[in-house]
């Protein structure tokens, strides 16, 4: 089982890597293929150089060859990956470790897989979203496109069905649309409405959808009041809308159902 979940957590580190290549990449308009380079002095790293994470402690946060700082973003991004493939590779595991028999049947469950390559699916192309909005203020079509196509037919595979998923996408979309018309663009981009769609594909239970972009925007009017009241933003300001989606968005996959459960109970 230890060395199940070390893979699991070495193939979020290299996709991780990954996420970061193509953030970049598609922010440059360049090749998703091709060999890694730095950013700065375009000089091609080794494979030695491009280790995850451990590159990065290696390399003392600098490019070997222009000494430029390499940027937080990539050793973070890494990590974070790492961590949540992990996470929602025990949370799948129904606690069923170390009991050898409990756990031959969740291995042996198919709809296991399917639920656990979504999760893991989500988790990247979320942090995708989340690191290309912060740093960009764009959210890419060619990353949540794909990824809804993707959500849609996993969730199918594990049992939602064509009717409540149309309901949670046109719901979604239709939510963000309406915003965007009232606020002329001003209040979110045409890329949120996309990011609306992919959540909708992703979360084929309206409870666990109201409570991913109701969650967001809690976060964000938080955050943002923070920011008003320390003075780093004013009013008028934008924020990144896709940063809090894609948090609200793991927050309802990590913890909906009982985030959810403890709501109702309490009433």
């Amino acid at each position: 089982m230890l060395l199940f979940s070390l893979i699991i957590f070495l193939l979020g580190l290299a996709l991780g890597s990954f996420a970061n290549c193509l953030i970049w990449r598609l922010y440059r308009q360049e090749k998703i293929s091709g060999r890694s380079h730095c950013p700065r002095c375009q000089h091609q790293l080794a494979w030695y150089e491009n280790i995850p994470l451990l590159s990065y402690v290696r390399l003392r946060g600098r490019c070997r060859y222009c000494r430029q700082t390499i940027a937080w973003q990539y050793p973070a991004v890494e990590a974070v990956v790492a961590i949540l493939f992990t996470f929602f590779w025990f949370k799948h595991l129904n606690f069923s470790w170390p009991d050898p028999e409990s756990l031959a049947i969740v291995l042996g469950n198919y709809n296991f897989w399917l639920l656990l390559l979504r999760d893991f699916s989500a988790a990247w192309v979320l942090t995708v979203v989340f690191v290309f909005d912060l740093r960009f203020y764009l959210i890419s079509t060619l990353v949540v496109l794909p990824a809804s196509v993707a959500f849609i037919i996993l969730n199918l595979l594990l049992g939602a069905s064509w009717l409540t998923l149309l309901g949670t996408i046109l719901a979604a979309v239709i939510f963000f649309g309406l915003q965007f018309i009232l606020t002329r663009g001003r209040g979110l981009g045409e890329g949120d409405i996309w990011l609306g769609l992919m959540l909708g594909a992703l979360f084929p239970d309206w409870s666990l959808l109201i409570l991913a972009i109701l969650a967001s925007y809690l976060i964000g009017t938080a955050f943002g009041l923070t920011l008003i009241a320390t003075g780093h933003k004013s009013w008028g300001s934008k924020l990144p809308l896709g940063v809090f989606l894609a948090l609200g968005a793991i927050i309802a996959l990590a913890w909906g159902p009982g985030i959810i459960s403890s709501y109702w109970r309490w009433f």
